[in-house]
């Protein structure tokens, strides 16, 4: 099985695990899978149908963005990883 990586603020949503296993052969149906685990998380990584625009979804150093998107293709041995995005600075 592939394995998502959590954010630390998402932790709260999974009882805590950092690491979640996943089946499915495309990054859209692990986050599938994984929402049907802890769909709490849903409102914190979708709008509707579509990733909220915050959040990054890594395969190793690939953001998924570059790829397929949601239709990226994994292997079962796969590590995803949930990025949030960081904003902030000086003006």
């Amino acid at each position: 099985m592939a394995k998502i990586r959590i954010p630390t603020p998402l932790r709260a949503f999974t009882d805590g695990a950092a690491d979640i296993d996943v089946a499915g052969g495309t990054v859209g149906e692990a986050l599938a899978n994984l929402l049907d685990q802890h769909p709490e998380l849903r409102a914190h990584l979708f709008n509707g149908e579509e990733l909220r625009s915050f959040v990054n979804i890594f395969i190793g150093d690939e953001d998924i963005r570059f790829l397929q998107g949601l239709d990226t293709e994994i292997d079962a041995n796969e590590s995803l990883r949930i990025i949030p995005s960081i904003a902030g600075g000086l003006k």
